[in-house]
């Protein structure tokens, strides 16, 4: 079995120094990453023997996968556009039948789509706020939706669509966001009702067998999977301070304007235990593979409510959500990167399962 690897690092980059097209929304490829990132995870790979190549996740990918022939793709693309992006590079290496980390087709295409996670989530017992899709803006509001309302993109990620003006407080309010939203975006409309109480996000990494193949076994539970501390978001100082908007999102750790965080957060242990447990059934129900890190936030009667599923989480070193969980409990850069991708290497057969020690018997 072949030990070092050709790891094709496959993104979207941010390109500051262009103009937007025309058409598009203004925070349009706010998900695209950084050079940056793309640099910290070749180095984080390299580190483990292996070689690396960045790939620009455009339409010249299937050409640039022909030409460079890696052995194995760290994904993290974002996609170009449409109701399914995220979807789009896991289907093109699944047709070429190139291995990559992380969910596949289904799961990365339903994930971005907020409105069938939820829907999924709440017939399957999980806690979601009251919610309503629309699609033209005028439909009757249902009698469960009391406002104050919040009002986003339903297949859109990092904040994209969300200002303060997303928390709405009459009719008025709510058909102007709504119209808003389905002009600009191209796309429906979510509205739910606000969640007034404190967020968090939880990160989930494994699967049932990833003792078997991880370079940390320690890291993992019985069953496989191994929760990150939570994180809580402190909005006090955000540019935004009650919403997580993209403004906020687009700021480094300690920059002014930019959300503070408490990692691990201090919650009360049945809290602590809720959310650990919504986040992995969150990650199951949906498929996910390898990675998520998954979005809650209380209700006035702090309850904790699940907001969306994040399949393709950030992993800049210095302010990714995820990346500062790992941090937060000694966990470094380098071994959270290699676990990813042997986790996602694992499932193509490219990682002999090691053997584990045999319980004594009793």
């Amino acid at each position: 079995m072949k030990r070092y690897w050709k790891v094709a690092v496959l993104a979207n980059i941010k390109d500051d120094s262009q103009p937007k097209p025309e058409g598009v929304p203004p925070d349009a490829f706010s998900d695209f990453d950084h050079i940056e990132t793309i640099d910290s995870l070749r180095a984080a790979i390299e580190t483990d023997g292996h070689k690396t190549v960045f790939i620009q996740a455009d339409r010249d990918l299937p050409f640039a996968l022909r030409d460079q022939q890696p052995d194995i793709c760290f994904n993290i693309a974002e996609g170009l556009g449409g109701d399914a992006r995220e979807a789009q590079v896991p289907a093109l290496l699944e047709m070429l039948n190139i291995p990559y980390t992380g969910s596949r087709i289904l799961t990365n295409a339903i994930s971005l789509d907020k409105t069938l996670t939820k829907r999924i989530w709440r017939d399957r017992r999980l806690p979601v706020a009251p919610f309503q899709e629309f699609l033209v803006g005028d439909e009757p509001l249902r009698p469960e939706l009391k406002y104050p309302l919040f009002v986003k993109p339903a297949r859109e990620g990092t904040g994209m669509g969300v200002d303060t003006k997303a928390i709405v407080t009459k009719e008025k309010e709510l058909r102007e966001r709504t119209q808003y939203i389905i002009n600009t975006y191209q796309q429906p409309a979510l509205v739910e009702v606000f969640l007034p109480g404190r967020e968090f996000t939880v990160g989930i990494l494994g699967r049932a067998d990833a003792k078997l193949y991880s370079r940390n076994p320690e890291w993992y539970e019985k069953d496989g999977f191994h929760r990150f501390p939570i994180l809580e978001l402190d909005m006090t100082r955000s540019v935004t301070p009650k919403v997580y908007s993209n403004a906020s999102k687009s700021k480094e750790v300690g920059e002014e304007g930019a959300p503070g965080y408490f990692c691990p957060a201090v919650v009360e242990p049945e809290l602590e235990k809720k959310l650990r447990y919504f986040a992995l059934r969150a990650h199951q129900l949906l498929g996910a593979l390898d990675i998520s890190r998954t979005d809650i936030r209380l209700d006035e009667e702090g309850n904790p409510r699940l907001l969306e599923i994040n399949t393709l989480p950030g992993l800049t070193p210095a302010y990714s959500d995820l990346c500062l969980q790992a941090k937060a409990e000694g966990i470094r850069y380098e071994d959270l990167i290699l676990d990813i991708l042997y986790l996602g290497a694992s499932r193509w057969g490219m990682v002999a399962p090691r053997e584990l020690p045999t319980p004594a018997k009793n």
